[in-house]
């Protein structure tokens, strides 16, 4: 699929379901309210899309898809997917769908699980906070989790075909960002996402033929073309560390990200404990009995980088 089609499918996919939680506003409305911020970006038949509507938009984009509005194609592919769902609610509105009572019905969920998830959200930032004593006394407790092997720290470029790689490594040497072509070009989403980092790593993490180039090359040093599975990598290693005990400095942030869900789920535990006992409900276990079983959600996993070992 085209950069352009993956920019459309994907994005279009995204920003249709949010024709529910918006309303076109015509030339007349707008007059009635504030006026809108930003710049004038689009008029579509008397609506107005603006610059700050079109950060909006980019904010809500999945980090994997942002670079792809960093080119000129994919700005205007963007701004030409909100005038289709601008057209697309105006037409809907004219046929009187907003007012159906099955989007109204609807617009009353969206409501409540928003105020909902907003009041969550607020009541977890204001209580679920770690302090840097917290931090310091779980290292000093747990010093033995924190020796490692010699570690690497390496970002990468994943593409299909020797050729997009050779192509790539050119622009390298002829003086291109590493992290910018890896947001452009990697197949590897996630990693390409931020520059083409993977964060450090150890021996025996990642494929044999990746990770003998990673650990041989020099920090700030660039690979020539390393052929995987998954395809045709560019390693740049930005960072190396002997083995030994990891400083508190190093895996500061580490253990705070192990230890805020653990606290966030506690602060729901309190709120919710909290919620039953001074407020009364009754549950009806006849009616609870009619309603039969629902069926298991299995989730789904998330993938790994195409360069980590399966």
């Amino acid at each position: 699929m085209s950069y352009r089609n993956v920019v459309a499918v994907v994005v279009v996919t995204l920003s249709l379901a949010g024709l529910v939680a918006c309303k076109a506003k015509t030339a007349g409305e707008a007059k009635k309210e504030e006026k809108p911020s930003g710049q004038t970006l689009v008029e579509v038949n008397g609506a107005v899309i603006t610059t700050a509507d079109f950060k909006k938009e980019l904010e809500n984009l999945p980090p994997m898809l942002k670079p792809m509005a960093d080119t000129p194609e994919g700005k205007k592919q963007l701004i030409e997917t909100m005038v289709i769902r601008q057209l697309l609610l105006q037409e809907a509105q004219k046929a009187g769908i907003d007012k159906s009572q099955a989007v109204v019905d609807k617009m009353e969920e969206l409501k409540k699980q928003v105020i909902v998830q907003a009041y969550l959200k607020k009541k977890v930032e204001e209580q679920a906070t770690i302090t840097d004593a917290d931090l310091q006394k779980y290292y000093d407790e747990n010093k033995d989790k924190f020796k490692s092997g010699d570690q690497v720290r390496a970002s990468h470029i994943l593409v299909k075909t020797d050729a997009e790689a050779k192509d790539i490594l050119a622009k390298l040497k002829g003086g291109a960002s590493f992290e910018e072509l890896a947001r452009k070009y990697s197949t590897d989403a996630a990693a390409g996402a931020k520059g083409g980092d993977l964060g450090w790593f150890g021996k025996g993490t990642m494929l044999p033929d990746f990770e003998k180039v990673a650990f041989g090359l020099k920090e700030g040093e660039i690979s020539g073309i390393v052929k995987t599975q998954f395809g045709y990598h560019i390693v740049k290693v930005t960072g190396k560390r002997p083995a030994g005990t990891r400083t508190f400095a190093e895996v500061k942030d580490q253990i705070r990200d192990e230890l805020l869900p653990a606290k966030q789920q506690e602060v729901f535990k309190k709120l919710r404990d909290d919620l039953k006992k001074n407020n009364k409900f009754t549950i009806n276990e006849e009616a609870l009995k009619s309603l039969g079983s629902a069926p298991a959600d299995k989730g789904a996993a998330a993938a790994p980088s195409p360069a980590a070992k399966q």
